[in-house]
């Protein structure tokens, strides 16, 4: 008999969730075989097995989250041996968190608002929990809000938007909430669909009023409350509703990577206030360089020489004059890094988008930025990523350019503070200065450097700065000495 265990998919990775069993209860497993997908707060990987044998036992079902160092399945020497009695037949259920991270307050009283019946209780307020020393992640304890067991992800989903827990129906082992349990719960709140109403206190009860008899009829006529006007209306909020699906239309489910992006972009445009600014760059000189190097470029890496290399060291050059850029936001504070670790976005073939990290991205030149591009694409159209490799970025770049967009607005990758698109380059006229001082028309190649920046920690004019510094590079830089 073989433990399958929920592996360490990264330094800063303390669980992950199982979306896809690749194999039933009953198939041989070979070492190295793809056995099961598993997705965290920041890559989804195809995990191996790290024995064969024959899966006896699966014990972590498709969208549970379980901790890293959780047995989820176990492995048998043959097929339809039993599983032992000692073996585990549960994924662990998470002990209670200690008293000194979690203090649970009593219940709120019931509520009894007349006429209507009385509602349930009232989910008391959790409290705020206290830093807890870090534990290895088998036996960390998921914490509890009045009775529910939530994962930290969970946690972290419900308290960042402010989510009453109690409102949402879990799907988990037990009724457990998970990740998608919440997401689910946000997406319908965007679509315009109000969550279950929480019982409010019941008012204080009226002072009691006199006696009829006690008061003239004239004056109590005077008193009495006029008829309640019911106001409908006048336009009917349906631009959120969810569409329902036609006979003819098809339904696609958001995958786990959709659901993070858009959680990702729905929470940055909330957070920063996203500006852009543009800028026109005559690529000409890169372009002669590619076209002098383009066969023995490739004959030497395996792969071509695209626009995008450029791009990312001309970036790393001009973050060292302007790193403002190169920055996170604080408590009321800019955050500037000195570690410039650069974020590349990838496209996963038209059907999601991540963005890995080349690390000290400004100790290397084009050569292994170009090399490390390369290799981070590849790996994560392969799901060969680690979590590690996407986390510490402190600047982005987003490449649409292959399509022949002219510009583009992005969305700022958070906490960073600025994103650059690198959009199409084409070939077009061009007013060009002759050595005597004369001017003239040339066909160059042409492409705009669009960046979106936060307007809260800096200014047009630093922006438009720095995409001045990006364009005298990209023209006058001496790209030979690169290579």
């Amino acid at each position: 008999m073989a433990d399958v265990i929920m592996p360490q998919l990264g330094e800063t990775v303390t669980e992950g969730t199982i979306t896809k069993w690749l194999k039933k209860v009953g198939d041989q497993v070979a070492i190295d075989e793809i056995l099961f997908e598993v997705s965290t707060d920041k890559v989804d990987s195809e995990v191996p097995s790290t024995a064969s044998g024959y899966l006896a036992q699966i014990l972590a079902d498709e969208g549970d989250t379980v901790a890293v160092g959780t047995v989820i399945a176990v492995l048998s020497d043959s097929p339809g041996a039993a599983v032992p009695e000692s073996a585990p037949q549960a994924a662990p259920e998470p002990a209670p968190a200690p008293i000194a991270e979690v203090v649970e307050p009593a219940p709120a009283p019931v509520a009894t608002p007349a006429p209507e019946p009385a509602p349930a209780p009232a989910p008391a307020p959790e409290a705020v929990p206290a830093p807890a020393a870090f534990a290895p992640p088998a036996q960390a304890s998921a914490p509890r809000v009045d009775g529910l067991v939530l994962s930290p992800v969970v946690r972290r989903l419900i308290d960042e938007n402010g989510i009453d827990p109690t409102q949402i129906t879990g799907t988990g082992a037990g009724g457990r909430i998970t990740r998608n349990d919440v997401l689910d719960f946000l997406d319908r709140l965007a679509q315009g669909q109000p969550a279950p109403a929480v019982p409010a206190p019941a008012p204080a009860a009226p002072a009691p009023a006199p006696a009829p008899e006690a008061v003239p009829e004239a004056v109590r006529a005077s008193l009495a409350p006029a008829p309640a006007q019911v106001l409908q209306p006048a336009v009917r909020a349906e631009a959120y509703a969810p569409v329902a699906a036609g006979a003819r239309d098809e339904v696609i489910p958001f995958n786990n990577i959709r659901r993070r992006t858009a959680e990702h972009m729905v929470r940055s445009k909330a957070t920063s206030a996203h500006t852009l600014v543009a800028i026109e760059v005559d690529f000409e000189q890169v372009d002669r360089i590619r076209r002098a190097l383009k066969e023995s470029f490739a004959r030497e890496e395996g792969f071509s020489l695209t626009y995008l290399p450029f791009i990312a060291r001309a970036t790393v050059e001009a973050l060292r004059t302007f790193p403002h850029l190169n920055a996170s936001v604080g408590d009321e504070a800019l955050v500037v890094h000195r570690d410039l670790n650069l974020s590349i976005a990838v496209d996963l073939d038209l059907d999601g988008l991540i963005a890995p990290v080349i690390k000290e991205a400004d100790q290397k030149r084009l050569k292994g930025l170009a090399r490390e591009i390369r290799d981070l694409a590849t790996r994560a159209r392969s799901k060969r990523l680690s979590a590690d490799e996407l986390a510490g970025g402190t600047f982005t770049i987003t490449n649409p350019g292959p399509y022949g967009t002219f510009m583009t607005a992005p969305i700022i990758n958070q906490p960073q503070v600025a994103i650059l698109s690198t959009d199409g380059v084409k070939r077009k006229p061009v007013v060009v200065t002759l050595p005597d001082d004369t001017e003239s028309i040339a066909i160059h190649s042409v492409g705009v450097l669009a960046l979106t920046f936060d307007h809260r920690v800096i200014d047009g004019a630093y922006a438009a700065a720095f995409l001045a510094r990006m364009k005298e590079i990209v023209e006058t830089w001496n790209w030979a000495q690169e290579f």
